[in-house]
């Protein structure tokens, strides 16, 4: 009977607790499972987001080797539509920047380097953009705008790259000390093995300043 009446107070002491704070309980159970449900749909819909743009993504791969760069431009443009935020994203910019400079279509080539630039997931992808899209600017003779690009700083893979564009900047624009400075940087920079080093220095020897 004691155990009977000890069980009892147990049970009502649970249900006043309930009573009290049932409401909470529930309420933050459901909330996590909201969580719960909201963190795994995000996840369900990077994974089909990242598929969808990896189908799209080797269908402009095969029109690239076909040499198609309409076609190329278009996949790219959907591709940047609807899945701007994966890596793949950034690979087609870049591609439709190639395609449209091989057609002479510069404005187009420079729009999507500038997206690539901008919103390329890779760090070293927008590296290549901008180095790609400073060269462009060097064509066009507008020399500001492509100092600026090559001034920033990039990963070690395209640190000489940078060096010696802005190099060949600076030199047209008559600053030959710049011009030589930027030139050796680039030189400290590549990689000691590479036939690339002969160019830099082939550079430095036109401007009289080769070591």
């Amino acid at each position: 009977m004691a155990y009977d009446l000890q069980e009892q107070e147990q049970l009502d002491a649970i249900k006043a607790w309930w009573n009290q704070y049932g409401k909470l309980v529930m309420v933050a159970v459901i909330a996590c499972l909201f969580t719960i449900a909201a963190v795994q749909g995000w996840r369900y819909y990077r994974a089909q987001q990242a598929e969808q743009a990896s189908v799209l993504y080797s269908q402009l791969d095969q029109a690239e080797r076909a040499n198609e760069p309409k076609k190329v431009r278009d996949i790219a443009a959907q591709l940047i539509a609807r899945h701007g935020s994966t890596q793949y994203a950034g690979m087609a910019a870049l591609s439709a920047a190639k395609a449209s400079f091989a057609t002479g279509e510069l404005e187009d080539a420079k729009k999507n380097l500038q997206w690539a630039a901008d919103n390329a997931r890779d760090d070293e992808m927008r590296d290549v953009a901008r180095l790609r899209l400073a060269g462009i600017l060097l064509d066009e003779k507008k020399y500001d705008e492509a100092l600026k690009l090559v001034s920033a700083e990039a990963k070690p893979a395209y640190a000489a790259l940078y060096a010696d564009l802005r190099g060949d900047i600076l030199s047209i624009q008559g600053k030959a000390a710049e011009g030589k400075a930027a030139y050796q940087l680039a030189l400290e920079k590549s990689d000691p093995r590479s036939q690339y080093r002969a160019l830099i220095e082939m550079k430095l020897d036109a401007i009289g300043q080769a070591k």
